[in-house]
């Protein structure tokens, strides 16, 4: 466990506060003493519901933008002290695969916002980074008892996943970088297919839940279901992010995954189990799967950080699936499922109303 978030004086920014990840790591930075947290989400894929309790008791100041654009930028790190990056133009593995020019984006977001950090003297970077920089090539094969690790990911051997991979990877390099030229402390959290309360259904676990929340029979599933995962709880990942801020400052990245591996088959039976019913299952193999086999090896972030996932993915999955099941509307979600499956939020029908009423 994190010791109380230190020193008190910090001002903290999180981009992307409204998302599923983002805004837990606001509750937690917020439980650790933070003495104020900015939030700035172009709700893209957040959500107001996500932290309007943090809005009414005043304990964030939100900023509503696209890091995008340069100004905005400037603004939201504006007197900060510490950054926590978590925004990005991204989604489930239907969307990354099917948008790379959307993710491609992710290139200039980052820039702009770095370039504005230095200028603006914030004192420490930390970056939501992805599995998704290891190099494809390693990760062909299911039956290999791969284990990534951080030294992987090197010089001449680059192959990352895609353009949302290659934008994970410029950002890790260029906070190095900052590091060693200029003196910023920085760290990179490579984060493995993270589910929990409050994700949502363009992710693998979510919509196996939401699936079996709608009872579909057949019940799809893409791929040939022998893809091996590692799906790390929500509550780790936002523990061993704060841990890198506490401890890391020399630009290294650090992976943060359980080192379970878990068949996707398998994941979809336990599902299925859970929610009581047990449909017709029926693979597609011509959707988009991923690689074959991506697990992280997490003994440098042992060593580091003292960090370990301690939610199991059983464990996981059945507080996530109960929490879906008692917050979610069927109807709505059976609007929304099949376009969110590749894509990468809907209508914040609260936010429309909010800015409504500001304009």
């Amino acid at each position: 466990m994190a010791e109380d978030w230190s020193p008190r004086s910090n001002k903290v920014l999180v981009t992307g506060g409204a998302s599923f990840i983002g805004s837990t790591l606001v509750e937690a930075l917020l439980a650790r003493g933070a003495a104020s947290v900015r939030i700035i989400d172009d709700f893209s894929s957040g959500a107001i519901a996500n932290i309007r309790h943090l809005l009414e008791e005043g304990s964030v100041e939100l900023i509503r933008g696209d890091l995008r654009d340069p100004a905005v930028s400037a603004k939201a790190v504006e007197g900060m002290d510490v950054l926590f990056h978590l925004a990005a133009d991204h989604g489930g593995r239907g969307y990354v695969d099917l948008h790379q020019y959307a993710c491609s984006t992710n290139l200039a977001l980052d820039s702009f916002l770095f370039g504005a950090a230095l200028r603006a003297g914030v004192e420490k970077i930390v970056y939501a980074s992805s599995g998704c920089v290891y190099p494809l090539y390693l990760q062909a094969d299911p039956s290999e008892p791969l284990r990534l690790t951080e030294d992987m990911v090197a010089s001449p051997g680059y192959d990352p996943d895609g353009l949302y991979g290659l934008a994970k990877l410029a950002g890790e390099l260029t906070l190095r970088a900052m590091h060693n030229e200029f003196g910023v402390k920085t760290a990179s959290c490579r984060y493995f297919t993270v589910y929990g309360p409050r994700g949502v259904e363009n992710h693998a676990v979510i919509a196996m839940i939401a699936r079996a929340f709608l009872r579909q029979d057949p019940f799809h599933v893409w791929g040939n279901g022998e893809q091996i995962r590692n799906w790390t709880y929500v509550d780790d990942i936002v523990e061993g992010t704060i841990l890198a801020a506490e401890r890391v400052e020399d630009g290294s990245a650090i992976n943060l995954g359980t080192t379970e591996r878990v068949r996707v088959i398998d994941a979809v039976h336990r599902v299925c189990e859970l929610a009581g019913y047990s449909p017709r299952i029926v693979l597609q193999p011509d959707m988009p799967t991923g690689p074959m086999n991506r697990v992280a090896d997490n003994s440098l972030a042992q060593r580091v950080l003292g960090w370990e996932p301690r939610v199991p993915f059983a464990e996981g999955l059945q507080r996530t699936l109960e929490w879906y099941f008692s917050s979610k509307d069927p109807t709505e979600v059976s609007a929304i499922l099949e376009r969110m499956l590749t894509g990468r939020g809907h209508p914040d029908e609260e936010l429309v109303e909010i800015a409504a009423a500001q304009e």
